[in-house]
């Protein structure tokens, strides 16, 4: 018997098969980005992240009251400020809500509070 009959012969009986499996292609329509970015300084930073979760729920609150879907979803530190993560793409009335409400909370330096 030939070398290559005897390694067909043993990979089929181990279930080694060389068939090429389908591969996924996948795209995308529009942007898929779900962050709002604020840079701001590290103290700004630290402060809003003290309180993440009493911010997370005031601006799902105004985002809630102004009839739009977006929801906050976590808020975590970047070297250059706060990222935070939402459920949908953020569009600029979104984000100037967002905005709004970091640069209006308590012991934030808006002067370190760059705009989006």
């Amino acid at each position: 018997m030939a070398p290559s009959k005897i390694i067909k012969i043993h990979n089929i009986a181990q279930g080694i098969s060389h068939k090429a499996y389908p591969k996924l292609h996948m795209t995308t329509k529009g942007p898929s980005r779900k962050q709002v970015i604020i840079p701001m300084s590290q103290d700004n930073s630290n402060i809003v992240i003290s309180c993440a979760d009493k911010h997370i729920f005031n601006i799902n609150r105004l985002l809630k009251f102004t009839k739009l879907n977006m929801t906050v979803d976590f808020i975590r530190l970047d070297s250059t400020g706060i990222i935070i993560t939402t459920n949908q793409v953020a569009l600029v009335l979104d984000m100037n809500i967002i905005e709004n409400y970091i640069k209006k909370s308590t012991n934030i330096n808006t002067n370190e509070v760059s705009s989006l």
